[in-house]
């Protein structure tokens, strides 16, 4: 099976927030069969969603394709003034194109959810991203991960995710993946 971890930050660097978290989740989908793929927004070159378009921008393509032949998806994303980076949404609004495929958006995927904040409101993050994910009609995961920044890495050695976060993470992915497989 494929996994698709979503990286819905523009940042580039491996040691980022976003870098630690995305390299986990597929540190630990590898280790349990799964194919993984991170696609980064920073690296996608995915232009603004635009219905005038005659022809389709070969990064918007390439996106849709990975992110319909994946059966798991993990959306990462930091809040920003109490959403997702717009940049993520007008990513996932480029799937508009698949609207006349005969399973449109993301029918059927199974979507896990992080968002971070450096205070308590990575909640709206997630909530943002549930109500992006039904309407794609994907079955986001009941479990998500809200994170406090703060108390995302190892206090004794920040290069590491905490303890706390690190189990929260694995239970996202076995809650994930578990459901996608009883779904089949």
């Amino acid at each position: 099976m494929k996994a698709i971890i979503f990286n819905g930050s523009l940042e580039r660097r491996s040691e980022s927030t976003s870098g630690k978290i995305s390299q986990h989740f597929a540190e630990r989908l590898e280790k349990s069969g799964f194919r993984t793929e991170i696609f980064t927004l920073a690296d996608s070159g995915i232009p603004l969603f635009d219905v005038t378009l005659h022809k389709t921008p070969l990064a918007v393509e390439r996106m849709t394709q990975l992110f319909q032949e994946a059966e798991i998806h993990f959306w990462l994303a930091p809040l920003y003034h109490g959403s997702i980076p717009g940049v993520m949404k007008n990513c996932l609004d480029w799937l508009e194109i698949t609207s006349g495929h005969y399973q449109p958006y993301l029918t059927d995927k199974t979507i896990g959810m992080v968002c971070w904040a450096d205070g308590l409101h990575a909640m709206q993050g997630i909530n943002t991203m549930d109500a992006v994910a039904k309407s794609l009609r994907a079955w986001p995961i009941p479990f998500s991960v809200p994170v406090i920044r703060t108390a995302l890495f190892d206090p004794e050695d920040p290069s590491r995710i905490s303890t706390l976060y690190a189990d929260k993470f694995d239970k996202l992915i076995s809650i994930a993946t578990t459901k996608r497989i009883e779904r089949i």
